[in-house]
C-alpha cells in the first residue's frame, strides 16, 4: 500500500483547500434552518467556493451532481441535493470537498434544525467525539487500525450505536480518495506505519440503530435499512514534519479539542 506523502508546502496548499472547505460548511450551517431546501444549500456552498478561489472535487466526481452531499434523518452519506424541504427536528449532515492548486480539502458536519431531540443532540455529540479519539491515535509511529480502534471504543463506551462498516475515512492529496482505506472499528496495531507528510480523512459514521445500510435507486444516498437516523462528521488532519498532528480543517488546527486528549498540534502550519 502505498501512501502519499507530502512537502511542507504542499501541505499548505492543502491547508488552504481545507480552510475553504471550514467556511463553505460554516456558510451552510449558518443557512440551515427549517424551509430551507437542500439544494439552495448547495447553491451556497457552490458560490462560497468559487468566492474562495477553489473549485469543487464532489461536482462531476463519478458523475456526482452537486457541490456539497446532504443526508437527511436516515440518509447517513451522499445524499443528493435537490427540493427537499429542511422541517423541524431534522438531522442534517452535511460533506463537503473543494481543490485549491491541485490539492484537496474534504470535511463534514452533522447538525439538528431546531427544536433538539435529546437523544439526537446525544448522537452527535458521540459521533464528533469519536472523530477526534481516532485522530488523538493516528499519531506519528501509529499504525493505521489505531484510528478505527480509538473510534470504535469510544462509540462503544458511550451506548448502543450502528458503526457503518462499508464506508470510513481515506488518504488525501492530490486526489480526493486516496490509500489507505481507514475503518472506523477494528483491532488496533494493523496496517501501515503513520509517517511524517501522510494526510487523513477522519469521518466516523453511526446510527441509532443498525448499522446495515442500503444505497438508493440514484445509486448515491445511503440510507440505513432499519430507517434509524444517524450523524456523520469528518475532519482532515496531517501529519506535519516535526511529527506532529494539524487538523488542516479546523481553523486552530485542532489544538483545542487534541489538547484536551493529551495530543500538541504542530505550530509549522498556524
Amino acid at each position: 500500500m502505498a501512501i502519499q506523502i507530502k512537502t511542507l508546502d504542499q501541505l499548505k496548499s492543502m491547508r488552504q483547500a481545507n480552510l475553504l472547505v471550514r467556511s463553505t460548511l460554516e456558510l451552510v450551517r449558518a443557512n440551515i434552518k427549517a424551509g430551507i431546501t437542500t439544494s439552495a444549500l448547495d447553491a451556497i456552498a457552490e458560490a462560497n467556493i468559487k468566492r474562495g478561489g477553489g473549485i469543487s472535487n464532489f461536482k462531476g466526481y463519478h458523475g456526482y451532481p452537486a457541490v456539497i452531499c446532504v443526508s437527511v434523518n436516515d440518509e447517513i452519506v451522499h445524499g443528493i441535493p435537490g427540493d427537499r424541504m429542511l422541517m423541524p427536528g431534522d438531522i442534517v449532515s452535511v460533506d463537503c470537498g473543494a481543490i485549491i492548486d491541485g490539492w484537496h480539502g474534504d470535511a463534514a458536519f452533522t447538525v439538528i434544525v431546531d427544536p433538539v431531540d435529546s437523544e439526537h443532540a446525544k448522537m452527535l455529540e458521540v459521533c464528533e467525539e469519536s472523530l477526534w479519539h481516532g485522530i488523538a491515535a493516528g499519531v506519528m509511529g501509529a499504525k493505521i487500525s489505531d484510528i478505527g480502534h480509538a473510534i470504535e471504543k469510544y462509540i462503544n463506551s458511550q451506548g448502543e450505536y450502528g458503526i457503518l462498516r462499508e464506508y470510513g475515512g481515506h488518504g488525501i492529496g492530490n486526489a480526493m480518495h486516496m490509500e489507505p482505506h481507514i475503518l472506523n472499528f477494528g483491532k488496533a496495531g494493523h496496517g501501515p506505519t503513520i509517517e511524517a507528510g501522510m494526510v487523513f480523512a477522519i469521518e466516523p459514521m453511526i446510527t441509532l440503530g443498525s448499522e446495515k445500510t442500503k444505497v438508493l435507486e440514484d445509486n448515491w444516498t445511503v440510507v440505513t435499512q432499519d430507517k434509524s437516523y444517524g450523524a456523520h462528521f469528518e475532519n482532515s488532519y496531517c501529519i506535519a514534519p516535526d511529527g506532529k498532528p494539524f487538523v488542516l480543517s479546523v481553523e486552530d488546527g485542532g489544538k483545542a479539542q487534541l489538547a484536551r486528549l493529551g495530543i500538541e498540534v504542530s505550530s509549522l502550519l498556524s
